[in-house]
């Protein structure tokens, strides 16, 4: 499972033209209501875009075969779209009644940029009878709200966590940090001449929100009803100076590099630390010993908010088979197939069927991030900020030694710009 990144937007003002009301009415309407199916269900089918290859083969023929079950023989076509391509395919598709799937899977960062535009189908009344409260993460309900409705729910997530070398950590006598403030601390200390303490580029902005929210700061906020970049703040300050002093003196890792395959480092001896989402376990060499643990709050007992990977299932405003793609939503969050995700590693968005993921180490550092996780700010123009790499920018100015106080300033101006 990865944090998937968006893909750039150029025509994101397009999209909304065409899936939007122009008539002066609301603009999360679409400017005509989807058309009423007139067969029976043994008749129809729908389709359903997943994207990469997370839901895998046998995942998806239990869905085909318990779609047709359940609905009396109406039939579930999967097509499997690339990251690459499913922003601009949702584009092209979404508007149109006869291209578009009825179901689709999206990255939880992408969601605010289709829902603020009357893309997807509301979903709020439907909620209760997928989990209610226990659908979650709630930073994945929140990325596919908007104006108080719920047009994306949560698929499945894969939390951030940190992995740990356990023999160096015994023979430097380091134990495992119980604060943000000893995490701080044993990356410097496990670094020497030829091993960073804690892998982390210059340019892994994602691994470094788990400072700034754990410091209580913020990439940006709304204020007098406008975005505003929150870089700047006492916190958000705090938090960059920590990270800083980590770039500086606990990682050899590049000033210049991106949260590439951290645990080759960690594989060669190069690194005590990283951070990744849980799946990295499989990419650590058998022959080295590791543990992991959930990045630690400012408080012992406490743990930071990080940022999960991840993806949200919505309904196209535009499918003829609204029924149908709600019955497939249902059999999604059903306990035989929560029991699926779960067991091929990716977290359940029923939080009831957490504990199926085992109770090891990682399967309760993967829940305990989980739990504490946020995404970036929910505005439709925060494509732009991925797409500028304005956030990759501003930390490896950070990482470069750069001022931080005119770093944060500059970069809050241009957060000003790029989500309003």
């Amino acid at each position: 499972m990865k944090i998937h990144k968006i893909a750039a937007l150029g025509a994101v003002a397009a999209l909304a033209l065409t899936a939007c009301s122009t008539d002066g009415g609301s603009s999360d309407k679409p400017t005509t209501a989807a058309p009423k199916p007139t067969a029976p269900a043994s008749e129809r089918s729908i389709t359903f875009w997943v994207a990469g290859t997370d839901t895998n083969d046998d995942m998806r023929k239990w869905l085909a075969d318990t779609f047709k079950e359940k609905t009396g023989g109406a039939t579930l076509k999967i097509e499997q779209i690339e990251w690459s391509e499913l922003v601009p395919r949702l584009q092209t598709a979404l508007p149109n009644a006869e291209q578009t799937p009825d179901l689709v899977e999206i990255g939880n960062t992408q969601a605010p940029t289709f829902t603020s535009v009357g893309a997807f189908s509301d979903l709020t009344a439907l909620l209760p009878d997928l989990g209610g409260d226990k659908v979650g993460p709630k930073s994945f309900v929140e990325a596919g709200s908007y104006d108080g409705k719920l047009y994306a729910v949560p698929y499945y997530w894969g939390s951030r966590y940190v992995f740990y070398n356990t023999e160096v950590f015994e023979k430097e006598g380091v134990k495992v940090p119980t604060t943000l403030a000893e995490l701080n601390e044993a990356a410097k200390k496990l670094t020497t001449d030829d091993r960073s303490g804690l892998w982390l580029p210059g340019q892994d902005w994602r691994n470094g929100l788990f400072w700034l929210f754990a410091n209580g700061g913020e990439i940006a906020k709304v204020d007098g009803g406008k975005w505003v970049g929150a870089l700047s703040s006492p916190e958000s300050q705090k938090a960059l100076a920590q990270v800083q002093d980590i770039f500086t003196n606990g990682t050899h890792a590049p000033k210049d590099g991106l949260d590439e395959e951290p645990w080759v480092p960690f594989n060669e001896g190069d690194s005590a630390m990283f951070v990744a989402p849980g799946w990295a376990r499989w990419s650590v060499k058998e022959d080295v010993k590791f543990a992991p643990f959930a990045v630690p709050g400012v408080e012992a007992g406490t743990y930071a908010a990080g940022l999960a990977g991840g993806s949200n299932l919505a309904i196209s405003a535009k499918s003829a088979n609204q029924d149908l793609a709600t019955e497939l939503l249902k059999i999604i969050y059903s306990e035989e197939f929560q029991t699926q995700l779960a067991k091929n590693g990716m977290g359940p968005a029923v939080s009831e069927f957490n504990s199926l993921m085992g109770d090891d180490a990682f399967a309760k550092a993967a829940i305990a991030s989980a739990e504490n996780s946020k995404l970036t700010p929910g505005s439709p123009g925060w494509a732009s900020v991925e797409a500028a790499k304005l956030m990759e920018e501003t930390f490896g100015k950070i990482a470069a030694g750069g001022d931080i106080v005119a770093i944060a300033k500059d970069a809050d101006a241009r957060l000003g710009e790029m989500l309003n």
